[in-house]
């Protein structure tokens, strides 16, 4: 799959959303357990810490977001853990097996 890994943007809340819930509601590969609003993941995108990394993939061929993956600092309260982070990557149900976290975690 040819695919365009880039920075997330806040238009692509609506993109994400759709990825995360129905996983989510499949109750697999997550531990997630309540769905996300388009405005929730707006205000994560919008606070998303500095140190942190957040892409998107891009299928090229219909410039659809077919998967994502954050990776933040796991404490801000203290230096002891700035080597530390939390990492999540989700591919949407349909394209999964196709290469796109290999791409994700390549970029991250």
């Amino acid at each position: 799959m040819d695919l365009l890994i880039r920075e997330v943007q806040l238009d692509d809340a609506e993109a994400i959303v759709s990825i995360l819930n129905p996983i989510i509601e499949a109750g697999v590969y997550t531990a997630f357990d309540t769905q996300f609003t388009v405005e929730a993941e707006r205000e994560y995108i919008l606070q998303f810490p500095k140190r942190g990394v957040f892409h998107v993939a891009v299928c090229r061929q219909n410039q659809k977001i077919v998967g994502f993956q954050s990776m933040e600092p796991f404490a801000t309260y203290t230096h002891a853990f700035d080597h530390v982070g939390v990492l999540g990557t989700y591919v949407e149900l349909s394209y999964r097996r196709q290469g796109i976290s290999t791409s994700l975690f390549q970029a991250t």
